[in-house]
């Protein structure tokens, strides 16, 4: 998501800052500004950014979040506390639909971690943003926050979890193959007699697996030869 830009104003704990950057990446964000850190570069920032220091070395710091934010067509400031006479106020999801509909770049705001945005921080944004927690303690680690925020907007730019791997599905002749290996271990085991219903009980209690791997049915039958010998 290349026009979407992570500001974190005022940070006062450098491995707020590389955390912060290792979950913008996890989400496709790299684009992270940085207004008056206290402290960065740090050797803490890169260790908590983990395989995310290029996220750290490619941000950009600013004296002030004008200058941080001054090409976006819009800015999205994160608070859990009301403001009165405030920009306007959405849920975090529905200000993660609307960034979407954005082509040019924008910015999600986020203060510092004790005190959060300043009143003039919050007035440079156009939409205040709230994530939903339990009313009773909303307060959010930095890097937790951006976490939350950068799933939202992978979401809802459209993104889904990885495929899992494709593994070859079994044939009816790989399940008959199966059937007959368990009837097999069942009669010298003596558990089945000829006047016995478990084949039929077998391969109904398989016919509720409605797509078997080719994989599960080899475990199936190397177990049933180890039991043989």
């Amino acid at each position: 998501m290349k026009n979407i830009r992570v500001v974190l104003c005022r940070p006062s704990h450098p491995g707020n800052i590389g955390a912060a950057a290792r979950a913008m990446k996890t989400m496709g964000i790299t684009d992270l500004r940085l207004v008056a850190p206290e402290r960065f570069p740090h050797k803490e920032a890169q260790w908590m950014a983990t395989h995310a220091v290029d996220v750290l070395e490619n941000s950009k710091t600013h004296p002030t979040l004008n200058e941080a934010i001054h090409d976006c067509t819009a800015a999205f400031a994160l608070t859990a506390r009301p403001r009165e006479w405030s920009p306007q106020v959405l849920e975090l999801r529905a200000a993660a639909t609307r960034a979407a509909e954005y082509g040019e770049d924008i910015a999600f705001v986020f203060g510092s971690e004790d005190a959060g945005l300043t009143n003039e921080e919050m007035f440079a944004c156009q939409t205040l943003v709230h994530i939903p927690a339990n009313p009773e303690f909303t307060s959010l680690n930095l890097a937790q926050a951006v976490q939350v925020v950068c799933y939202e907007l992978f979401l809802a730019r459209g993104g889904r979890a990885p495929e899992p791997r494709k593994e070859k599905l079994a044939t009816v002749q790989d399940l008959e193959g199966m059937y007959a290996h368990i009837e097999q271990a069942a009669t010298v085991s003596g558990l089945m007699t000829h006047q016995s219903r478990l084949p039929e009980r077998v391969r109904r209690l398989f016919s509720r697996v409605p797509l078997m791997e080719r994989e599960e049915v080899n475990i199936i039958r190397g177990l049933l030869k180890a039991l043989l010998k």
